[in-house]
């Protein structure tokens, strides 16, 4: 194993209302006291009445899973003034019988959040805990140019790193997931060896709604959707929506989770809604075009990871529902976005399906054993659990299949990939191979456990003609670390590859650096951050897609030092692991979730 560690470099900044050591999560009243933002978004407090404010000490928990605390620097934020609270407010247009509503809903959720604070919230939903230190939303950056730059930008690198993750408008009223954010994308362009940047909030159709409110109305899936408040809270918003409070029927989502550049479109995603385009305007700023339903061919959700074959230029994709059959439908797109027939994949019940693969000739599907039952809620539980009588198995169909009538289903026993990296075809065995971070415990991200997580870089081998299956760890046991978020050279994407590039998930849930695994050998080569240095995802640019060598491009990944509280962009020569380039950011940016790369020909072809 061989080891690279990244030179040290320095900042300032803290999370959204963070005048005071200890944070106020207030609760929302009055129909009539809503504010109207201004055009440019910042991290916003709710609206609130004196005296009912929750107090949520951020930085004195101590929780399971390690978050980091922040150090005391100068406020990043917007001025007390800038919050809608004190914003000159400007009532909505409701009739009479509407405002009586708002007042009475209103009234019920107080209720509701006085109610919840009598209850600690699990480390799973408790803000101080998930969106603590740098996993801490940020407001809105306007493009920035010229910024430093340290050593040489490599020539073929012309275009811009974009990554998704979750970025609260509002501080949360009451349980929170990290997952539970609001989308926002973080832009870096290289051009000729300069850089800017730029990070937008995607304006989805729930952020649109709750800027203009003043405040957060739409549940949380993750961290409020427990229990009979959890209903409580589903009950209230589909009370809103009744009364023409809300509009809930143009999606609900988030758009927090991946990216995709398609049919000359850059799509943000998260699985509980359609995509979103995003548009990269000339200056290296972003916007939000809005919710894309590929000329109103897509009429359901889409999970967050949908794969571009490299050869056909088709995108491949999943589409789950937690409420009624069919739970789980298969469909693709032609390179220039025309819809294939959905194809329902015969499943026992709703499960969680965050990725999924695909070769040259197949799909390959995880039906695993995190699952959704709502009834839970009504016995006071989560609706996201762990079911340990389920069997989890891989189903693997023909990517040109117009029904699920040949699909194959070979078991994987207690097998459960969050994601999936790549999967190729050995004709000569019979099988289809799998390359996936196998993580125990299964439901450890949406539950409290006490037991470790850990995330195994593993091959699961599944067997066409035996039904038969077999799983090993890549990376030996004396090397073992959490590896998470990552990829393969995309231009080999289904086909076998050599290496794959995966953060190193240390101490859990931060990112210490990452890994070059060598996926026939288990040889790692690391690339550190350094002292208090941490980030996400590498994502891989090649230099040149001709080129023979798997290995010949670049990792870049976001880096973001702990001690001095400033950000970088790394580049990374991922054949050494050495440093190439490092780009000073002028903001700091938060750990996140997936990017991707879109290049200048892309750029100037956008829809």
């Amino acid at each position: 194993m061989a080891s690279s560690t990244a030179p040290t470099s320095n900042t300032t900044v803290t999370w959204a209302g963070a005048h005071h050591h200890h944070h106020k999560l207030f609760s929302s009243f009055s129909a009539l006291d809503l504010g109207f933002p201004s055009k440019s978004i910042s991290v916003r407090k709710p609206n609130s009445r004196r005296g009912n404010a929750i107090h949520c000490a951020a930085l004195q928990s101590h929780p399971v899973l390690h978050y980091p605390t922040q150090p005391s620097h100068r406020k990043e934020f917007s001025s007390s003034s800038d919050f809608p609270e004190n914003q000159k407010t400007q009532p909505p247009q409701w009739n009479f019988l509407q405002k009586a509503a708002a007042f009475a809903l209103d009234m019920a959720e107080t209720a509701l959040v006085s109610r919840e604070r009598q209850h600690p919230l699990p480390k799973t939903a408790d803000p101080s805990v998930q969106i603590a230190g740098n996993f801490a939303p940020v407001p809105e950056q306007p493009v920035r140019h010229s910024l430093p730059v340290s050593g040489t930008i490599p020539d073929c690198i012309n275009g811009v790193y974009l990554r998704n993750g979750a970025n609260p408008l509002f501080e949360p009223v009451a349980g929170h997931h990290f997952f539970d954010g609001d989308g926002m994308v973080h832009a870096v362009t290289l051009n000729d060896g300069s850089a800017s940047y730029a990070c937008r909030f995607t304006e989805t159709q729930r952020l649109v709604q709750e800027q203009k409110l003043g405040r957060p109305v739409f549940p949380k899936a993750i961290g409020e959707l427990h229990g009979h408040s959890g209903i409580a809270r589903l009950l209230l918003f589909y009370a809103r929506g009744l009364f023409g409070l809300v509009d809930h029927n143009h999606g609900t989502g988030v758009a927090n989770a991946g990216l995709v550049y398609f049919n000359k479109r850059l799509l943000a995603m998260s699985e509980d809604d359609l995509p979103y385009q995003v548009r990269i305007k000339p200056s290296g700023d972003l916007e939000t075009v809005g919710r894309y339903d590929f000329e109103e061919q897509l009429r359901s959700t889409m999970i967050a990871h949908p794969k571009v074959d490299p050869v056909s230029g088709e995108l491949f994709a999943l589409s789950y529902d937690v409420v009624q059959k069919p739970y789980l439908k298969y469909f693709r797109f032609s390179p220039e976005g025309q819809k294939s027939p959905d194809v329902e994949i015969p499943i026992g019940g709703p499960t969680m399906m965050h990725d999924f693969a695909i070769t040259e000739s197949y799909v390959v599907i995880p039906d695993q054993q995190v699952v959704f039952k709502l009834q839970e809620m009504i016995t006071g539980g989560s609706p996201v659990i762990y079911d340990k009588n389920k069997k989890s198995r891989f189903g693997i169909l023909s990517k040109n299949a117009q029904t699920a009538e040949d699909i194959i289903w070979v078991e994987s026993p207690n097998t459960f990939c969050f994601h999936l990296w790549n999967a190729w075809e050995e004709p000569e065995t019979d099988e289809v191979v799998v390359i996936g971070s196998c993580m125990t415990p299964a439901d450890s991200i949406f539950n409290e456990c006490e037991e470790k997580l850990q995330s195994v870089l593993s091959e699961i081998r599944l067997n066409l003609k035996t039904g038969e299956s077999t799983r090993r760890p890549i990376v030996p046991a004396s090397e073992q670390v959490n590896l998470e978020a990552g990829m393969v050279n995309r231009s080999r994407l289904g086909r076998k590859t050599q290496f794959a590039y995966l953060a190193i998930a240390e101490p859990w849930p931060k990112v210490s650096g990452f890994a070059k695994v060598d996926l026939s050998t288990g040889e790692v080569h690391k690339y550190q951050y350094g002292d208090q240095r941490y980030g996400g995802e590498p994502y891989f640019v090649h230099r040149d897609p001709t080129s023979e060598r798997e290995d010949d491009g670049y990792i870049l990944a976001f880096v973001h030092d702990e001690k001095t509280w400033k950000s970088e962009l790394h580049i990374v020569n991922a054949m050494n692991l050495q440093l190439e380039a490092t780009v000073k950011l002028p903001s700091r940016v938060p750990y996140g979730f997936h990017g991707t790369f879109v290049n200048l020909q892309d750029l100037g072809n956008q829809a």
